[in-house]
């Protein structure tokens, strides 16, 4: 039906795929939420690395994961890997969310699923650049759930990313509907989560739902590429703001010599909160980089490459020095910490 619908309006049809997508993630998380089932699923229990204090049901994934993926099935058979996959992670990661699961564990199933995606879906390029692609969407599953820390932030990051990619391949110079449906219904489910998780948040995304979204992000963004809906730049473009953020945050880890695996809370948005932004400040200035990022990159589709290098360069070091901006109110903050330790201890 929608694919009819698309031939006749894609905008009709992106809008609605996105409005039902939102209805049913929102409905499945109310019931959680109602029956009690939420907290009996999977509860985050603050720890070093958190910016609350209260245990919160994370069951963002209940919602989005089975309405993205049913939604992909139905409207874009082509991409039934990318939901067969992103099904696989959702599972292994709800299994890390209630129980816990050693890190090989959970960077091998990611590892399956990436690696059989790209093997299903080749593209007619090197092998090192498969490889090199590869281990960028692996980067992308994990730096989505390093991100996913504050209410409203990572639900919102995949409303507008999958909202860019909806629009981009359904009004471009190369429409490729299924792909536009698909990214529209992720987006359409972050949204129906983003009712529950705006703050003050009910529930989280929990790995279940990041994780999936992160593979997402990467397997659309590749299968867009693919069938020439747009550059390869253009999905780092999109998501730049999360990929800027943890990439920083990762080489600052490492130079420092810490186990930049453990639990933390030095990215940019966690400084932002601890800096005394709320929560919904916070998530509003991003959705706001976000939202400019998007517009530009899909103002670039259509230029010539030369021109597209260089404006993706150049947002990349406007988010650089957004994140110097950040810095430079953290070390304020601490600084104006330390003498009113020092005053009180006088």
């Amino acid at each position: 039906m929608f694919m009819q619908v698309f031939n006749q309006s894609p905008w009709t049809a992106v809008g609605l795929e996105a409005l039902v997508a939102a209805c049913v993630c929102a409905v499945i998380l109310q019931v959680l939420l109602k029956t009690g089932l939420a907290w009996r699923l999977a509860t985050d229990i603050p720890n070093d690395r958190s910016l609350h204090v209260r245990p919160t049901p994370r069951v963002g994934g209940w919602g989005i994961a089975p309405v993205a993926v049913l939604a992909i099935l139905l409207t874009g058979p082509g991409l039934w890997c990318a939901a067969v996959a992103a099904a696989f992670l959702a599972a292994v990661s709800q299994i890390d969310d209630r129980r816990g699961l050693p890190a090989r564990v959970r960077f091998a199933a990611h590892l399956v699923a990436v690696a059989g995606f790209v093997a299903v879906y080749p593209a007619p390029v090197p092998w090192w650049m498969l490889v090199a692609l590869s281990f960028c969407m692996l980067w992308l599953v994990n730096l989505y759930n390093f991100m996913d820390g504050a209410d409203g932030l990572a639900g919102g990051m995949a409303l507008f990313g999958f909202g860019g990619y909806a629009i981009a391949a359904g009004i471009g110079a190369h429409p490729v509907p299924d792909l536009a449906l698909a990214s529209a219904a992720v987006a359409g489910a972050a949204l129906g989560f983003l009712l529950f998780n705006f703050h003050p948040a009910r529930i989280f995304l929990g790995d279940a739902g990041s994780i999936s979204l992160g593979f997402l992000a990467g397997a659309l963004g590749y299968w867009g590429w693919l069938r020439g809906a747009w550059p390869i730049w253009f999905p780092a473009l999109v998501f730049a703001p999360f990929i800027t953020d943890a990439t920083i945050t990762l080489m600052r880890r490492l130079f420092r010599g810490e186990k930049f695996w453990q639990a933390h809370r030095e990215h940019y948005y966690q400084r932002m909160v601890r800096s005394g932004m709320s929560h919904a400040r916070t998530a509003s200035a991003w959705y706001a980089v976000m939202a400019a990022g998007i517009m530009l990159a899909i103002s670039l589709l259509g230029r010539s490459p030369a021109v597209q290098w260089c404006v993706v360069a150049a947002w990349i070091v406007v988010l650089c020095l957004l994140g110097a901006t950040v810095d430079l109110r953290w070390r304020r903050f601490q600084s104006t910490l330390s003498e009113q330790s020092s005053e009180v201890s006088r």
